[in-house]
C-alpha cells in the first residue's frame, strides 16, 4: 500500500514526519525507544481492513528533526498532538507499544479529549512504582561491544523459531541511522518516564497488552497499569 509522508511543525519548531496509510477512523501507532515509524511494518496493513492508520518519527530519529536537546515521553506526547492538528484530527484511537506505551500514557492522560480509546502494550507507568528489567538482562543490553548488544535485544525480542521462520528484516531493534546523541536522549526519555500520578487521568477505555515471557519489560507491570487506570482491562 502507497505510504504518504508529510511533516508537522511543533510549538517549539521542531519538524516531525508522519505517514498515513489505509481508510477508515483513524488510529494512531506509537514505536517503540530510538525507533522510527518501521516498527509497525510487519503489522501495520493488518488494520486496514477497517482502519486507516497513522505513524510518526519521533524527533531524533527517521525523517523528523533531531535537536540535541532533552526528550522526554511528555515532549513526545506534545508531537503527538502536532501530528493531529496537523492531519484535522480530533480523537483518535492510540496503540502504543513499549516506550511507545509510555508516550501513550502521556498523551492520554494531558490530552484525554484527544484519545478516543487506548492500547498499552508491553510498556510501564515507569518511576518508582514500575517493575525493572532484571540486572542481567540491563548489563547485556549496556555491553561495549555494540553487535553483541543488538544480538541479545534480538533475542529478547524474537524467539528462535520465529528467527527461523522469518529471516527478516527486524523492525523493531532501532534506527540505524539515528546519531548517537539521539539514541541516548531516547533511553533517557524512557528511563525518566513516571506517569504514575498521571494514570487515575486517563478517561479512555483502555486495554493492556501483555506477554508473560517478557524479559524485556516485566510483565508485572501490566497489572499495575491496569489497577491504575480507570475503565482498563487487561489481556
Amino acid at each position: 500500500m502507497k505510504e504518504s509522508t508529510m511533516h508537522a511543525t511543533t510549538p517549539d519548531g521542531v519538524r516531525i514526519a508522519y505517514q498515513v496509510q489505509g481508510r477508515g477512523a483513524p488510529l494512531v501507532l506509537l514505536s517503540g525507544q530510538a525507533n522510527n515509524h518501521h516498527w509497525w511494518d510487519s503489522v501495520r496493513a493488518d488494520f486496514h481492513t477497517a482502519r486507516s492508520t497513522v505513524t510518526m518519527d519521533y524527533r531524533g530519529t527517521g525523517a523528523s528533526d533531531k535537536p540535541d536537546e532533552a526528550y522526554s515521553t511528555e515532549l513526545f506526547a506534545r508531537d503527538v498532538i502536532a501530528v493531529l492538528d496537523a492531519l484535522s484530527i480530533d480523537r483518535a484511537d492510540v496503540y502504543g507499544t513499549s516506550m511507545g506505551g509510555r508516550v501513550a500514557q502521556q498523551l492520554a492522560a494531558r490530552h484525554p479529549h484527544r484519545v478516543a480509546a487506548l492500547v498499552l502494550g508491553c510498556t510501564s507507568p515507569g518511576g518508582s512504582h514500575g517493575v525493572e528489567r532484571g540486572i542481567d538482562v540491563r548489563k547485556a543490553l549496556a555491553q561495549a561491544d555494540a553487535r553483541a548488544a543488538r544480538q541479545t535485544l534480538m533475542e529478547l525480542m524474537y524467539t528462535p523459531e520465529w528467527r527461523a521462520a522469518h529471516p527478516g528484516p527486524y523492525d523493531t531493534l532501532g534506527d540505524p541511522d539515528m546519531p548517537t546523541y539521539a539514541r541516548h536522549r531516547h533511553l533517557m526519555a524512557s528511563h525518566l518516564h513516571d506517569a504514575w500520578d498521571l494514570l487515575p487521568d486517563i478517561t479512555a477505555p483502555t486495554a493492556i497488552l501483555h506477554g508473560t515471557a517478557d524479559l524485556l519489560c516485566p510483565v508485572a507491570n501490566a497489572a499495575l497499569l491496569a489497577d491504575r487506570i480507570p475503565d482498563a482491562g487487561l489481556t
